[in-house]
Formats: C-alpha cells, structure tokens, sequence
C-alpha cells in the first residue's frame, strides 16, 4: 500500500531526460504538429504525457522553492558529456552539454555565467557532426539547422527578439535556387529553425 504525503497529494515521479525532451517538442507543436508527433511517438509518449511533461517543467521553473536553473538542468539531465568555458565580452562562462537522442547529431547547450545565471540554452551541432549544406532558402527547411549555423552560412545576420520563450529570430539575404537574393525571416525554438518567411527580391 502507498502511504499519501501529508498533502494529500499522489507522490510524484522522477522528472526525466525524455521528460525534457518532451518540453523541447511542446515548444515547437505550433509549428509543425506533424514533426513533433512523430517524434514524441518514437519516445513512446501521447499529447497528455508532452503536456504534463511541460506543466512539471514550467512549476519547477516557477516554484519559490526551486533551485536554480542551472542546478535544474544538472539534476535533471545528469552530469554534461562535456564542459568547456566560453568566453563572452568579460567574462568567462561555463558551457555544459548533454546529448539529445531525438536528435542524435544535435547536444543541449547551456550556457552559465560565473554567478551562475543561465545566459543561454538551446539546441547546437554536436562537434563531430557534420553541419547541414546551407546555400539557398530552399535548404532551411524546418528542424535542418540551428541558429549558428544559419548565421554563419547566410552572414550577415541580423538577430531579432524572439516571439516567445526559448525562440529565436535571424534576418538575413540568402539566394532562392534561381540565384535571386531575397530577404529572409527565420525563426527557431530551442536553437532549431522551424519556419522561414521570405520576401521579395533584394533590389541591387
């Protein structure tokens, strides 16, 4: 027989890495329904699972009685697969990273600074992978590449605030297959493109 807490409530169980996984794809469900399905059907979840997954996340995000976030990401996704130290303007910052293994060429970044402020975390190109060949608009098809790499391949880029929490805006000219350079908008959750909005022709 399971004893009840004082509360009244059911205990709860373990927040996971697959747990966390889901709160990466309920950001990007707006985007494309599609894509987020089938990956939450390969980490064997429904929709109520994603939704609880981000419910629990965004309490321990909010609760008075939490710890940090960067403690937060270290208990939950356990000790990085590697650290390094980044350093930004001043200062030094610790950079930890976790694979992500609905995206196996993909690691989870975050970025701390020395007070242990989280500055950054989203989705980068794992180092021994390969970057995607980004040459003309028609290459930025959604989950293809992170913001870095869109950055680098369509320089210069421009960042914009984002929509919402954990996204992320680029403008930029890229060709379309035609060789035509246009304005683009590119927009990312978590460090991963989900849509490009592309305007008309750039007048030399």
């Amino acid at each position: 027989m399971v004893r009840m807490p004082p509360s009244g409530k059911r205990p709860t169980t373990p927040f996971t890495p697959r747990d966390f996984q889901l709160v990466l794809l309920r950001r990007m469900a707006d985007h494309h329904p599609e894509l987020v399905e089938d990956a939450r059907r390969e980490l064997g979840a429904s929709a109520a699972d994603m939704r609880e997954a981000n419910r629990r996340w965004q309490a321990m995000l909010r609760s008075p009685r939490s710890r940090p976030a960067a403690s937060l990401y270290r208990s939950v996704l356990g000790p990085p697969e590697s650290e390094g130290k980044r350093t930004i303007g001043d200062l030094e910052c610790a950079v930890w990273q976790w694979p992500v293994p609905l995206w196996p060429d993909l690691r989870f970044e975050v970025l701390v600074a020395p007070d242990g402020v989280v500055w950054n975390e989203w989705l980068v190109r794992a180092p021994e992978a390969a970057a995607p060949a980004l040459r003309t608009v028609e290459d930025l098809t959604p989950w293809s590449c992170t913001v870095d790499e869109a950055a680098r391949a369509f320089a210069p880029a421009r960042p914009l605030e984002g929509t919402a929490p954990t996204r992320f805006g680029l403008t930029f000219r890229a060709p379309d297959a035609q060789g035509v350079r246009r304005e683009v908008v590119a927009e990312f959750t978590w460090g991963l493109l989900q849509r490009t909005a592309v305007g008309e022709p750039v007048r030399q």
